[in-house]
């Protein structure tokens, strides 16, 4: 017997539905051959019935996947409506063509994965200037009628039984408004109106019938709605309150077994397109490939990005197909809309037995793990929250304590405050509602935090400064873990503390695993920079990258809070961060003034970094050590409509690069920039040619200067500029400047850099005797003096100096462990005082690699004798002029 002949008997044996349309096939056929004037209304239901058939068996049959049985059951239903709307046109305005009046398919149509008794769940739109309508007839009247008898011809049962089931309830506002809506009028709601679980549903959301260019126009007005770059996280919330209120009411199909509601139990098909769902709202609006409607598709999508494990994405995939497959033999049995499985006994023997098994038993048996699965994965998104917390402030005391507070007046008079609404960003009812979902687990995170009364009081003061912190609470209460990570930053980091305050979306960021990944390369970072304001004006792209760059370093800080990234890797990513904005904004810069003044002939601009920039490890805090230089000639000229002279030009040209990198624009400041450092210092021009730039080197540059330029690192200009530029570099560095005592000279700076800038406290890495300033004096004086292990990394010009015999070993320690230090003070110490709290020294200390706080006062002590030995070594070697 072939497959489908074995499908066709179980079919006959198993499903009275099935084995009716098996009786009365031939008929059917027959019917719809013989008669080309059957009206639409009967050759739906007869088109309807032969598909039913056909799909069932070659379901059974194992002829069509799942993917193909949804898609025939989603291709007729497009048809079926398509045809209906035509038809209720026509019948009404014969000579006119069917326009003006569109379906939008929502749900499983509108992702191509209808079921095989499940109804549709359009919205019906209209355009009132190109819907046909009968002479003075109000159109609003014509297009309720159309839709009217749209319902009529596809859900009207007779002896043919019916076409489809439709469902409008999903229309804006379904109590009140018609059942077809005019296009801009449907606009407006979901600009202004919307509930947020309609986001989710616009996710699957397509043109399938009627004038589908009104209906993509539609859709393509409404898309910011869906898809928001920074996600109202009361959406996702929302979400994941339905689905537990789904739980709740459909109880009894919770415990797996007889009786289980395959779509909405726990471990069901909801909780798969929900979990597809709920992270394709938190990343499609920044990740358009994640925007796939289909629930497989959109799985492999989030995996393929990242956003969700492979293995989960695939488990769910396995037990989506499986689920749906069921469902489909539990909906073949009576052609019923049904989701669950029968009782027990028969019924559902004849379920497993249509799907080729021996009986109910063996059909639990093959569901059981693919459900728990589900129900584990889907739980770790949307966990069932501990109980309200108490109002009554004894009660509220006792389950402070019991969360793990040792003193408790305080967290209570705070919580009181909160609950008052004192604050703005507390007063309104969905704030205070919002407050009271996050408030257990938020109690439980703070009392867990290694410094719990610092981090009740920077978190107080962080929603003082708040405008609404709505958005924050629903983030911490769909994504839990958060909320300890939160913990972890009030409790070390004042510093990203107050950037949360000033922008609590920051937090979107830390939704995944990826925050604490390392940043990508600088290309990675410009492009990520430029894509998504890609067409948009200079003053959005301002703005755009500093959203960026407020991300990336807020991200990079609290790798080293949570202990995820070595400080001297997160060093690095700020570097790349930064150099990515500046290629961004100077790029942008170009481009914006060249539209006004254009270009100046065989001319560009050059930037040269040096210092922590040069060097490419920078702090949270740190400054861009910059020098503008351009190339060409500078008696040139522009050639744009409002021309200037190249000096004049370039000159004007770094100044809206600096703007553009440290103006503090809607989105927040970005970086300061200090051009002290240029030929001549702060009297100097701005900006000067390249070959003025190696005369100055050559011929009257300071030791200071050429100290500066050993960290010298172009990171912005074409290929061939930078390449001139190192190349003016090296040769000054090999020897192409003045003879000067350069260790008397560089003793005397750092003697009056000691007068001027004292060390700030016990933990400044930086400026302590021994400390950074120290080695790096005791690298450039070796560097400029044996003109050797030259390299704007200092870290690598260190290992080239003790390769070549020129420095200590021990000196690569000593920069690991001061810059190390350096930056996690700044953002744990920024007064670089010793911390009170030990769980922050404690920090520190694990940051370092060294056991214990005591072992870091001790090896810093150690450090700092070596380097400024090392100083004093190299001061008194290198003593003759070079």
């Amino acid at each position: 017997m072939s497959p489908i002949e074995e499908a066709r008997a179980r079919a006959d044996r198993w499903s009275p539905f099935l084995s009716g349309l098996i009786a009365r096939d031939a008929a059917m056929a027959r019917a719809l051959g013989d008669d080309a004037d059957m009206p639409l209304m009967r050759r739906l239901r007869l088109e309807r019935r032969r598909l039913a058939l056909e799909v069932a068996l070659g379901d059974l049959s194992g002829e069509l996947d799942l993917t193909a049985v949804t898609g025939r059951l989603s291709d007729f239903a497009d048809g079926a409506l398509d045809r209906a709307i035509a038809a209720a046109i026509a019948e009404r305005t014969p000579c006119e063509a069917p326009r003006g009046f569109a379906a939008i398919a929502l749900g499983k149509q509108g992702s191509h994965e209808l079921n095989y008794s499940s109804d549709i769940d359009p919205i019906l739109i209209y355009d009132p200037t190109t819907l046909p309508h009968r002479p003075r007839e109000d159109v609003a009247d014509a297009a309720v009628r159309i839709a009217r008898r749209v319902l009529e011809l596809l859900q009207g049962r007779d002896a043919d039984g019916y076409v489809l089931r439709v469902d409008l309830r999903l229309r804006p506002s379904p109590e009140v408004t018609p059942i077809a809506i005019p296009i801009d009028a449907a606009i407006s709601y979901y600009e202004s109106q919307a509930l947020a679980w309609e986001r989710a549903a616009f996710i699957r959301a397509r043109a399938a019938a009627g004038d589908i260019a009104l209906g993509q126009r539609f859709l393509d007005a409404i898309r910011p709605f869906v898809w928001r770059r920074s996600l109202d996280f009361g959406a996702v919330g929302e979400i994941l309150d339905i689905t537990r209120r789904i739980r709740d009411h459909h109880a009894q199909g919770q415990a797996f077994g007889p009786g289980f509601d395959l779509k909405r139990g726990r471990g069901g098909i909801r909780e798969v397109e929900f979990f597809a769902q709920i992270h394709q709202l938190i990343h499609g609006g920044r990740e358009p490939a994640l925007r796939t409607p289909a629930t497989r598709d959109a799985l492999a999508a989030l995996a393929a990005a990242g956003r969700i494990d492979t293995g989960e994405a695939a488990a769910l995939a396995e037990a989506y197909t499986l689920l749906r497959t069921i469902e489909h033999r539990v909906q073949m049995i009576d052609d019923r809309q049904t989701h669950a499985l029968p009782a027990a006994g028969e019924p559902l023997d004849r379920v497993a037995r249509l799907h080729g098994l021996a009986d109910g038993a063996a059909l639990l048996d093959l569901l059981a793990p693919h459900v728990e699965r589900v129900a584990a994965i889907f739980d770790r998104l949307a966990p069932h929250g501990p109980g309200a917390l108490p109002h009554d402030t004894d009660r509220l005391a006792e389950r402070l304590g019991e969360a793990g507070f040792a003193e408790t007046e305080e967290p209570v008079r705070r919580i009181a405050v909160w609950r008052e609404g004192r604050y703005p960003a507390l007063r309104s009812p969905a704030a205070q509602a919002a407050l009271e979902a996050v408030l257990p687990g938020l109690v439980d995170a703070l009392a867990q935090a290694p410094v719990p009364p610092l981090a009740l009081n920077r978190l107080d003061r962080l929603l003082e400064r708040l405008p609404s912190a709505i958005n924050i609470f629903r983030l911490l209460e769909a994504r839990p873990a958060l909320a300890a990570l939160l913990a972890e930053v009030l409790s070390h980091a004042p510093t990203l503390a107050d950037e949360l305050a000033r922008r609590p979306d920051l937090l979107d960021g830390l939704i995944d695993a990826s925050a604490l990944a390392p940043v990508g390369t600088v290309a990675d970072l410009v492009a990520e920079m430029r894509a998504a304001e890609a067409g948009a004006d200079y003053q959005a792209l301002l703005d755009h990258v500093r959203r960026v760059v407020g991300d990336k370093r807020f991200a990079l800080g609290v790798q080293i809070v949570a202990g995820a990234a070595d400080p001297l890797d997160v060093a690095g990513g700020y570097a790349r961060v930064a150099q990515a904005a500046i290629e961004t904004l100077a790029g942008a810069a170009t481009e914006e003034f060249a539209r006004v003044h254009g270009r100046v002939p065989g001319g560009e601009l050059v930037i040269l970094a040096l210092g922590r920039m040069g060097g490419a490890a920078l702090t949270h805090a740190s400054d861009l050590d910059l020098i503008y230089l351009f190339t060409g000639d500078f008696t040139a000229e522009s050639d744009g409509a409002k021309p200037l002279g190249a000096t004049l030009y370039f000159s004007r040209l770094a100044q809206r690069v600096t703007a553009a990198l440290s103006v503090p624009t809607a989105a927040g400041p970005l970086y300061s920039v200090d051009t002290r450092l240029r030929p001549s210092g702060a009297q100097g021009p701005l900006v000067v040619t390249l070959d003025s730039f190696a005369r100055y080197q050559r011929e009257d540059a300071w030791t200071w200067e050429h100290m500066a330029l050993t960290r010298a690192r172009p990171v912005f200009g074409s290929p061939a500029a930078r390449e001139a530029l190192d190349a003016i570099v090296a040769a000054v560095l090999r020897g192409e400047r003045p003879d000067r005592d350069i260790a008397a000279d560089a003793h005397a700076m750092r003697a009056e850099m000691a007068r001027h800038k004292p060390p700030h406290g016990p933990l400044d890495a930086k400026l302590l005797p021994g400390g950074l300033v120290d080695l790096e004096f005791a690298v450039h004086v070796t560097q400029l003096t044996r003109r050797t292990g030259f390299d704007p990394h200092l870290a690598r010009a260190i290992d080239a100096l003790v390769a070549g015999g020129a420095a200590p070993a021990t000196m690569r320690a000593a920069h690991d462990l001061l810059s190390r230090l350096l930056v996690t003070v700044r953002l744990v110490a920024p007064d670089a005082q010793e911390p009170a709290a030990a769980a922050t020294r404690a920090l520190i200390a694990r940051a370092l690699m060294l056991p214990d706080w005591d072992t870091v006062l001790a090896t810093l002590t150690q450090v700092r004798e070596s380097v400024a030995a090392q100083w004093q070594e190299s001061v008194e070697w290198t003593s003759s002029p070079t």
